[in-house]
Order: C-alpha cells, then structure tokens, then sequence
C-alpha cells in the first residue's frame, strides 16, 4: 500500500510510519516537497529511512 494525498508536514510522515506495520510501503510526498514544506531528507529521517 502507498499513500498517497493529505501528506503537509513531518508530522503526517511521522503518522504514517505507525501504519508500516500493517502494509504501508511507502508515500508520495510531491505538492509537500515542491512547495519546500520540508526537504526529502528530513522526511526520511523522520520516516526512520
């Protein structure tokens, strides 16, 4: 499973990661990485990645 839409702050990365456990793959973070809301590093990081 991907998510995919709503994704604005380090903070939903953070939510997300909780879903891992039940079969989250992955996320896309493009409107949120464009409009420097954080930078892909930080997500990873936050993300555990």
């Amino acid at each position: 499973m991907i998510a995919s839409g709503g994704i604005s702050s380090l903070d939903d990365v953070a939510a997300l990661r909780e879903l891992v456990p039940l079969g989250l793959e992955g996320a896309i973070l493009g409107k949120a990485l464009y409009a420097g809301a954080f930078t892909l590093t930080e997500a990873l990081d936050v993300a555990g990645g």
